[in-house]
């Protein structure tokens, strides 16, 4: 369980690093390609754009395939895009290969999440979730300041190291990871086992890894995935619920800089310390974070956090300095990466056969609420006095999400 568990951290946060690390590259990329700063921004949102188009495609067409071959696949083309993003030497193919990094991104990413209750045992599930999402955490921390290293010799070298290390990553995988064919169905013993034989069975080890696809079970089409998700009213509830709290959650996360900035004064190496800390504390709860849920239950633990979110945001804007707005955003985070895992766990639970296009469009859910926390708190930050606009709305749009999870019965008997 263990070598899965840091296989996929390590695939989790090479992606997550080369997110981060085009930030600090935008000035030179601008001056090289003669562009204004504000047209450089194109260079990121290439990469989103191409991941939420693709998010929507891939999801369906991997719960039909092998989850391993299509990992691999969506890692080689994320691998060879990156590379080629060191040899664009024109706007427009930087903005092609970062637009193909994202699609590839899109295709292997969400297989991380998919795989994880094949072949991790289920009772550690959640505690899985629990260190892969922390490669998140750890690729935002060190992201910008690999990225600034890297490029302290050329331009070119973030993209080629991140690029080498994606394709070796591509081996690795393929020789480590086990076949993960679609929708297996359990195999009888010749003994002639019980139901609550096979049911135990399912409980105790890692189900769904089989050797060979199953004869007597034919693929889904991409239309039949799609039909079944979202005629699945618990999957459509928990898809939205999970995007009502990451609009909230990016509505905080866009504008931590901006609030610092207005109302402290703080220069960007000040902004830049003070989320290095915030960032820790999302590392911390997301990391430990799953042991107390496996104790508490998802459901216990859920209303907990957003219980303990509520108390920190109606007290955060009344923050007197940076320290005290610093230690208050350290600790949303904190609570933040203890429920993260709870959602990952909640979108594999709810379509077990389409485990792949739930977490395709779970990421696409979050892709959209960051690019809708950008219209609306841009506004908020400007309308609102300190800090109160974002952090308000950010407590209705935890409210929704969490009335969502509750009205849909995704959390009924997910407590012990």
């Amino acid at each position: 369980m263990k070598k899965y568990i840091s296989l996929f951290f390590v695939l989790m946060f090479i992606v997550g690093t080369d997110t981060f690390l085009v930030s600090p590259l935008l000035p030179t990329l601008s001056a090289m390609y003669h562009i204004p700063t504000a047209q450089s921004g194109w260079i990121t949102s290439a990469y989103a754009i191409g991941y939420v188009i693709a998010a929507l495609l891939a999801g369906p067409i991997s719960d039909n395939r092998d989850k391993k071959k299509v990992l691999v696949g969506g890692f080689l083309g994320f691998a060879l895009a990156t590379f080629l993003c060191g040899f664009a030497f024109t706007f427009p193919l930087m903005l092609l290969f970062r637009f193909l990094a994202g699609v590839s991104a899109a295709i292997g990413g969400p297989q991380i999440w998919a795989s994880i209750p094949v072949v991790i045992e289920r009772k550690y599930v959640i505690r899985a979730m629990g260190y892969v999402g922390a490669a998140l955490s750890v690729s935002q921390l060190a992201g910008v300041p690999i990225g600034s290293f890297l490029a302290s010799v050329t331009w070119r070298l973030p993209f080629l190291v991140i690029g080498g290390l994606s394709l070796a990553l591509c081996l690795i995988t393929q020789l480590m990871l086990p076949t993960l064919n679609p929708n297996p169905a359990p195999q009888a013993t010749a003994a002639g086992d019980s139901a609550q034989q096979a049911r135990a069975t399912r409980e105790s080890q890692p189900s769904q890894v089989q050797s060979q696809p199953s004869p007597s079970q034919p693929r889904n089409s991409f239309l039949q995935t799609y039909a079944s998700v979202l005629s699945n009213r618990m999957s459509l509830a928990v898809l939205l619920g999970y995007f009502l709290f990451q609009l909230g959650n990016f509505s905080v996360l866009n504008f931590i800089g901006t609030w610092f900035n207005k109302d402290f004064r703080l220069s960007l190496t000040s902004i830049g310390t003070a989320m290095i800390f915030i960032g820790i504390g999302n590392l911390i709860g997301t990391v430990f974070g799953s042991r107390l849920s496996e104790r508490l239950g998802i459901r216990t633990s859920l209303l907990l956090g957003f219980g303990v979110l509520f108390a920190l945001y109606l007290a955060l804007p009344f923050a007197p300095s940076p320290v005290f707005a610093t230690i208050g955003l350290t600790l949303v985070m904190l609570v933040n990466g203890f429920i993260f895992p709870l959602f990952m766990t909640l979108l594999q639970s709810t379509s077990t056969n389409a485990r792949s296009t739930m977490s395709s469009l779970g990421n696409a859910a979050m892709y959209a609420g960051s690019s809708v926390a950008g219209i609306i708190g841009g506004s908020l930050i400007t309308a609102f006095p300190s800090f109160f606009g974002i952090a308000y709305f950010t407590i209705i749009a935890y409210v929704l999400s969490l009335a969502v999870y509750t009205a849909s019965g995704s959390l009924n008997g997910t407590d012990k």
